[in-house]
């Protein structure tokens, strides 16, 4: 059910296996198996910690398709996913994003946008 693959995702990440996540992440699809916020944010913060920016971004914009809650956490993970990937010009845009979806930002959500733009060209 969706608690035991959200912790099964959530130690995935933890764990820094960035690939098994995303593999269980796609299974709970298949198997029928909702997906909610934390499974997604478990996921997106899985692939950031394996340097995996597109795979997030691509798991970011599948929540609003959803229409599954994006919160601080969400836009952090994959704003600092971006910066790791030197696409600040995506790290920028989910940033102001934010703003738009009134969500509220933080300081791992700043420090990612001020080190992204550090990267920028």
């Amino acid at each position: 059910n969706t608690i035991t693959y959200s912790a099964a995702v959530s130690a995935c990440e933890k764990g820094e296996q960035w690939e098994q996540a995303l593999q269980l992440f796609r299974e709970m699809s298949s198997s029928c198996v909702e997906r909610n916020t934390i499974t997604y944010n478990a996921t997106v913060s899985a692939c950031e910690k394996g340097e995996q920016w597109a795979h997030a971004l691509q798991i970011f914009r599948e929540m609003a398709h959803g229409h599954v809650e994006r919160n601080t956490i969400t836009y952090s993970a994959v704003v600092s996913a971006c910066e790791k990937g030197e696409q600040w010009a995506h790290a920028l845009q989910i940033f102001r994003e934010m703003a738009h979806g009134h969500v509220e930002r933080n300081t791992i959500t700043y420090n990612a946008a001020v080190s992204a733009c550090g990267k920028g060209e």
